[in-house]
């Protein structure tokens, strides 16, 4: 098993190698919002020490395998992607539905469940590694549970 990561966070112990990853801040990134909106990120500042951004780790890691992937930077891997996927290079822009799309997923059927929506996450302040490792986020998790700790504790 390989963890690529910054924090060595959950399954990092399981793990065969480990490959220190960039933080969310110390790479740039596209990503689309809740609302379909895609957006890009720009990186704050450089990872320390060995670490290196997610795709140069798997690029680096295919070429010792044999299996060489066809970047050799972030601007070469953006251009496959928006081959791949036009519509992420229209940023800050929501892309229009597809009705079509939307009457081919109908038609897959399937019983919807009966039961009433709930959060997917149960606790925003940990849902991701650097939280998780964050006194001040640990603070702010036990303040909204009500499990805040006491002089005693």
């Amino acid at each position: 098993m390989v963890y690529i990561g910054t924090h060595g966070d959950r399954g990092a112990h399981r793990a065969d190698v480990i490959l220190p990853g960039a933080a969310f801040t110390e790479k740039s990134g596209i990503f689309v919002n809740t609302e379909g909106r895609v957006q890009m990120a720009n990186r704050a500042g450089f990872p320390p020490g060995e670490a290196r951004e997610d795709w140069a780790i798997i690029r680096a890691l295919s070429d010792i395998l044999g299996k060489k992937l066809p970047y050799d930077s972030l601007a070469a891997l953006r251009q496959a992607i928006f081959k791949a996927a036009p519509h992420l290079m229209r940023l800050d822009q929501i892309e229009a539905g597809n009705a079509a799309d939307i009457k081919a997923l109908a038609g897959r059927g399937g019983n919807p469940e009966k039961a009433p929506f709930v959060a997917s996450v149960e606790d925003f302040y940990l849902t991701n590694p650097i939280a998780r490792a964050s006194a001040v986020m640990a603070e702010c998790s036990r303040l909204a549970s009500g499990k805040m700790l006491t002089a005693a504790e």
